[in-house]
């Protein structure tokens, strides 16, 4: 595998990011509604709230940013390919198949963990200087801290290889975009369940899910290689 032509790759996707309006659009406003909501929730709490909150764990409310926003840049991926016309001298040039999709899946990968890790540091530090005290020591918590550092990556990429799948089987963006989402959404569903203490955040439900991640992953990885055959995609067909 070249790294070099990996790169390539890499910096190609990452200029037709920035020139795709829907693109920008998603990796802004997918991030500002899961960190504008929290925020107004915690600015209206009393400090007699904060007992309750630390039997809780709203913060793993923002894991859903590294599902929902890879999953929409790699569904992306190749059907943007198509639509601007440029998947056939793409697939015909020498790159290989694996280098091809990990150019893909790291385009997406670096700026949706970067904007996840920004919006979170940024929720942390609004919260600390300008919540309640009292509120914001019951909220920021250790362990929910190291969830986030350690599952942001994780979630990040199961999602980006579902995207790149779909996208592979897609000729339109927005739908590409939209099943994507959906089929990401129980991955959400799941944080946000043990956010609210439906699911018990316990050490070993961590160490499961992370566990099933890692399968996930490279799961999606052959799921992902299945779907990207170069005739299929050349020729369109199913």
């Amino acid at each position: 595998m070249s790294k070099r032509r990996v790169r390539a790759i890499f910096r190609k996707e990452l200029r037709e990011y920035r020139h795709n309006g829907n693109i920008v659009y998603a990796m802004s406003i997918l991030p500002l509604v899961f960190l504008i909501q929290p925020l107004i929730q915690v600015f209206t709490l009393s400090s007699s709230a904060s007992v309750p909150l630390r039997h809780e764990h709203s913060l793993l409310y923002m894991l859903a940013i590294p599902v929902l926003v890879p999953a929409v840049l790699a569904a992306y991926s190749v059907v943007g390919e198509r639509l601007q016309g440029t998947l056939e001298p793409v697939l015909a040039s020498p790159i290989r198949r694996e280098e091809l999709l990990l150019g893909k899946a790291l385009s997406a990968f670096v700026p949706s963990v970067a904007v996840a890790y920004a919006v979170f540091g940024l929720f942390v530090a609004v919260v600390e200087l300008f919540a309640q005290p009292a509120v914001a020591s019951a909220l920021i918590q250790g362990p929910d801290l190291l969830a986030q550092l350690v599952f942001t990556p994780l979630l990040a990429a199961w999602s980006i290889w579902v995207g790149i799948a779909v996208s592979a089987r897609s000729s339109d963006p927005r739908t590409a975009a939209e099943i994507s989402i959906l089929l990401c959404l129980p991955t959400v569903a799941v944080t946000s369940l043990i956010a609210f203490n439906v699911i018990p955040a316990k050490p070993a439900t961590a160490i499961g899910l992370g566990a099933i991640l890692v399968i996930l992953i490279r799961l999606g990885w052959r799921v992902a290689s299945a779907n990207f055959d170069r005739e299929r995609l050349i020729t369109g067909t199913k």
